[in-house]
Order: structure tokens, then sequence, then C-alpha cells
């Protein structure tokens, strides 16, 4: 059968590199698998994180590097590969990646993440993180007296769209519908604002701009009138891809793919925890894939001593 870990770690974004650090300090058997040859996740492709706590306006590769950095002091083996396949035999949890290596462990933390929703327009991928943004509470503050657009009608929307509101000279919010699907606190709180312009039944067609954003162009769904608007920057919110399909015949997930799971992590298979963005959760930033991380790392050592 070959060797089996007491912890596999799948994921090294924030979540999956610090549940590792803790594992290693913990002295647990742990092994970590990392989709991309190069750890950090989402955040290596951040231009300027500017809240994670200590160290204001780090790059997010270089914080992605640290995290490396600090792991690897604990001489945890990565292995690179796409978990294609994730079955229970009794206790040992069976992972399979897409070369077909195998590895077996007592307990697994899944800290896969999601990734969010794009348009898929012309310029989006061009100029992200140069003023194409998917997270309003990560960059916001960077389009300080600026303007900027938001793409979407959900909570997130609606909510990105009042926080930058109270930092930005104009917020123009583009919503393919006629009406918003947030909470109705949040509507009236977004339509009370001055500083907000709300285009309905449209959709953001291009993204354009030479170095950093500059413009984009708006088709209205209904008539077919296109415009331009002159923005520095635009915010995407119109959901997430949680990384969860493979693990759906073996743990339960909430509606939109994500796994139930709270603080603790822990899921509905004994043995087996959440951490990060991948997990049911309200705030998905770097800081509390760190804590989630820590904290399935604790889950994990209650489990194994009761074993």
């Amino acid at each position: 059968m070959g060797k089996i870990y007491e912890l596999a770690v799948i994921g090294s974004g924030p979540a999956g590199l610090t549940a590792a650090l803790y594992a290693g300090r913990a002295e647990l058997d742990t092994v970590v698998v990392e989709k991309a040859p190069i750890s950090g996740g989402q955040i290596i492709n951040t231009y300027e994180v500017d809240n994670y706590p200590g160290i204001p306006g780090i790059s997010g590769f270089e914080l992605a590097t640290r995290f490396r950095e600090h792991c690897d002091k604990m001489n945890l083996p990565f292995v690179t590969g796409e978990v294609k396949d994730f079955q229970l035999e009794e206790d040992i949890k069976v992972i399979t990646l897409d070369d077909g290596t195998v590895i077996r462990s007592k307990t697994a933390i899944i800290a896969t993440g999601a990734n969010p929703r794009k348009l898929m327009v012309e310029g989006e991928e061009r100029l992200a993180g140069m003023g194409v943004s998917y997270c309003a509470t990560c960059d916001g503050a960077f389009f300080r007296n600026k303007v900027t657009a938001v793409v979407g009608g959900g909570d997130v929307a609606v909510e990105d769209a009042i926080f930058l509101a109270r930092l930005c000279k104009k917020v123009y919010v583009i919503h393919r519908r006629d009406e918003f699907r947030a909470a109705k606190t949040y509507i009236s709180k977004l339509l009370s604002m001055e500083n907000v312009e709300v285009i309905w039944d449209s959709v953001v067609e291009e993204i354009n701009g030479g170095e950093v954003v500059e413009k984009i162009q708006v088709k209205n769904l209904k008539s077919g009138d296109k415009k331009e608007l002159a923005v520095d920057g635009i915010f995407i919110a119109v959901g997430y891809n949680p990384s969860s399909e493979v693990y759906k015949d073996v743990l339960e997930l909430a509606p939109g793919g994500y796994i139930k799971a709270d603080e603790s992590g822990i899921t509905n298979v004994p043995g087996v925890f959440a951490a990060g963005d991948i997990r049911t959760k309200e705030l998905r930033q770097i800081i509390t894939a760190a804590s989630d991380g820590a904290n399935a790392v604790t889950g994990v050592e209650k489990y194994l001593n009761s074993l």
C-alpha cells in the first residue's frame, strides 16, 4: 500500500501554506499538494497587498514567497499536481493526482480556493491587477478620489459599490438586469449615495487602456446602445467558482459549490477539513485564509489524538 501520511494539505495558497507551517511546527508527517509549480494561489497575481498586517504595500508575489520560505523551514515535501480523484478507504483518504500519483493520508485539509468569475471580455486578462480587480476590499484604497465601476448585482457587488463610494469620486454600477438581487438594506444604502450611478440592463463589452485601465465599453442589452465610460478601475463581482468539483461525491457542499465547514474547518467527513476560500464563509481575504489554515491543523491534531 505504501506510505500513509498523517496529513495531506491540498492547495498552496495562504490557507494551505499556513496549514503546512502549523503542521510542520506540530511535527505532523505532512505532504503538501499544489496545482501550480509556484506557491501562493491567487495572491501571486496581486500587484500590491495593503491590508495584511505589518507589511503594507507588499506585492502579492513577494508575500507568497515569504509564506513558502517560512514553510520550507519545516522541510515538508511539496508535490506538484492536480487532484483528479478523492476517495475514502475506511479511515484513509486516497488522493489521486493527474499524473497517476496516489497519496494516502489519515487526514486531509482541502484549501484549493475559489476563483472569481470573469467577464471574458477584451482587456480583462491583460489589465488584471492594473485597474481590473475582483476584490474591492483588497484594492479599493488604491482608487481613492478616482472614478471606478462595479459589475454585478448581488450582495457582493452592491457592498463593493458602497465601500468604493466612500473612497472614490464616482462609482458606476453596471448590472445586466433591471433590479438588484442584493439585500434591500444594501440597495437602499447604495441608491442614497450621491456619487453612485447605476447603469441598468447593461454589460461591459471591452476594457481599454495602455498600461492601466482608462475606459470601458458598455452595451445596453435592451436597446443595443453602446457608450464609453472613462474609469480608473473596474471591480468585477459576478460570483466565484470554488474548486470543489472533485470532492462533490464525498463532501457535503453548500449551494454555489463551497464545502460546508465553519471556522473549525470540520466537514461532514471525519478527518477531512476545509480551509480558506473553498469553505462557506463571509469574508474571503488573505488573513482569514491564513486563520483557517491554523484552525484546521488544530482540528487535525484533535482528530489524530482520538484515533
